[in-house]
């Protein structure tokens, strides 16, 4: 959490929660290949090897705000899971806590799916991709 995601109200704005959920996504599956320079690995290397041309995209966004998230000086605790894993899409879901109480604030979603960038067309998941996913679907 960050001080400026802060709201007049003095709880984290609901849109920075959306930054927040793609933190998590990225530290969690790494950012896509060949954007910026080399860090930490990923938990899961998915998005980083994904092979040029080839988008990962986020299809919709499901969000519950179930309490509000206090601003603290550090940072918020996100739990990630996989969902449901599909032939061209899985789901990403999210839980949110408070890092001092542990009270969960957020439970989201994301729908994602990879695209061919030059013909906008869904790529189905190879075997390899839908073997790292399923590590961390939910049972």
């Amino acid at each position: 959490m960050r001080w400026g995601d802060m709201d007049a109200y003095g709880h984290i704005n609901n849109v920075q929660l959306v930054r927040i959920l793609e933190e998590a996504r990225i530290a969690a599956f790494g950012p896509p290949g060949g954007t910026g320079l080399p860090g930490l690995e990923p938990v899961v290397p998915l998005f980083s090897e994904v092979p040029a041309g080839i988008l990962a995209l986020v299809v919709e966004h499901r969000i519950r705000y179930v309490r509000t998230l206090e601003y603290r000086n550090i940072p918020a605790l996100v739990q990630l899971w996989i969902g449901a894993v599909k032939g061209a899409s899985f789901d990403i879901h999210y839980l949110v806590q408070d890092p001092v109480t542990g009270e969960d604030c957020v439970k989201a979603s994301s729908h994602l799916a990879f695209v061919d960038e030059a013909t906008g067309r869904a790529v189905r998941l190879t075997p390899e991709q839908k073997a790292k996913l399923e590590q961390f679907t939910a049972h």
